[in-house]
């Protein structure tokens, strides 16, 4: 087994020949190394403080080194430093995979089969749009599908016998008439509700972007579903206006389909919402010289009742 030398010529010949000595040392005892005690009585032999070999390096060859070689000496010793260190590092691995490769396997298991398949179109624009608006600093925050009726409508502007729930198509929950109107649930018809679950949670200022499913009762056909996906932003903080809101829209359009394509932004009447907006974009794939359009869906924004 190797043991340090007591060095009395510090010439670079002589040294080399001694760092040769020790890593083919270290190589050899290194490659024995298989199972967890091995490892560490290995990791003790070389890096033990008391007597483990890097501490007898230092006392035999450092410390009595002359004053004009010891900085050559000093680097040499470092660099045997790092070489124990990773081979130490390494043999742990090795150790581990002995272990591992020892336990019993089931053979009687089914095998781990990798997964095939591509992120879907919708998660991946759900995911684009997100990106954008934490890039301007908003956050993500999400919530229940399955919602009460006072976070889905009550406490939005929407009380009770209001025309504009009769626009929502709601998917209620069955065998909820015992409870209180406003307890009752329902699957969301949109993701404003974790508007007022942020809200409820967070002081001002508050900037948050909330991607989700929503439910709403419509015949699918080309344009509808009874199941889609909305995203939207609540920005609360002092002297936020309509401009904020058109800048970080057609940001956000500019971002997603092309700095070339242009927004129109103009008032529209929503009931539960005041003052109201909405926006277009112009064709990204004709740059705006054909005569289609692409529309986007219409923008409220409940921050300015």
């Amino acid at each position: 087994m190797y043991s340090v030398p007591k060095l009395t010529d510090f010439s670079s010949t002589k040294l080399d020949d001694a760092v040769r000595e020790l890593l083919s040392a270290l190589d050899s005892e290194s490659q024995s190394v298989s199972s967890e005690p091995e490892w560490k009585a290995f990791r003790d032999r070389w890096m033990a403080r008391k007597n483990g070999v890097l501490t007898q390096v230092n006392d035999l060859w450092l410390k009595l080194a002359p004053k004009d070689t010891k900085r050559e000496v000093g680097q040499r010793v470092n660099e045997l430093k790092l070489r124990v260190e990773e081979s130490v590092q390494k043999a742990e691995g090795r150790s581990k995979a002995g272990t591992a490769d020892s336990a019993s396997v089931d053979i009687t298991l089914p095998g781990i089969h990798r997964p095939i398949g591509a992120e879907h179109p919708v998660i991946k624009t759900l995911n684009e749009i997100v990106a954008v608006f934490r890039n301007l600093g908003y956050s993500v925050e999400e919530g229940p599908v399955i919602e009460s009726d006072y976070y889905n409508f009550e406490s939005l502007n929407f009380p009770p016998d209001h025309p504009a729930r009769d626009t929502q198509d709601t998917l209620f929950i069955a065998k909820q008439g015992a409870k209180a109107k406003r307890d009752r649930l329902l699957l969301r018809t949109h993701t404003s509700p974790v508007q007022i679950r942020t809200m409820e949670k967070l002081k001002p200022p508050i900037r948050i972007v909330i991607p989700g499913k929503v439910h709403r009762n419509d015949p699918p056909d080309a344009s509808h579903s009874p199941m889609f996906h909305q995203v939207e932003g609540l920005a609360v903080d002092t002297n936020i206006t309509f401009g904020d809101l058109k800048g970080t829209l057609d940001h956000a359009m500019k971002a997603l389909f092309g700095s070339s394509v242009k927004t129109h932004f103009r008032p529209s009447f929503f009931p539960f919402t005041e003052p109201s907006a909405e926006m277009m974009v112009s064709c990204f794939i004709c740059g705006g010289k054909g005569t289609r359009q692409r529309a986007l869906p219409s923008v409220q924004d409940h921050g300015l009742d």
